[in-house]
């Protein structure tokens, strides 16, 4: 998956598991629950796993569950919502260049997607 070039600056990410919410599927931001912060190497090792990802079919509604708020030296660099049952994340925030903000499709069946979530659901 792409992601944009920020990804070199971050410092820490932030695991979110997204509240949804109904009146606005594409939020400015994510809201929930922060599980986990990943600083440096774990940090690093989650977006080496979401640049890994493969592409797949989308499926119809954008429901994301899990989250990374990803910050550099000057705070929130970008923010991706994953949607593991619709096969497609999204990604958008202040170092993203507006022609990459978006959805992307990605295989949840994938290794690295499955990695992935087992982080997410472990807080690792």
């Amino acid at each position: 998956m792409l992601l944009p070039s920020a990804h070199e600056q971050t410092e820490l990410v932030e695991v979110v598991r997204i509240t949804p919410d109904a009146n606005d599927p594409l939020p400015k931001t994510m809201t929930g629950e922060d599980t986990a912060l990943w600083e440096q190497a774990e940090a690093r090792e989650a977006l080496a796993l979401v640049k890994e990802l493969p592409g797949s079919q989308p499926g119809q509604t954008f429901l994301p569950g899990w989250g990374m708020r990803v910050h550099g030296p000057r705070g929130t660099l970008f923010e991706i919502a994953f949607s593991y049952e619709c096969h497609a994340a999204r990604v958008w925030g202040p170092a993203v260049p507006h022609k990459q903000e978006g959805i992307y499709s990605f295989d949840p069946d994938s290794p690295a997607a499955v990695e992935l979530l087992r982080r997410f659901r472990s807080g690792e």
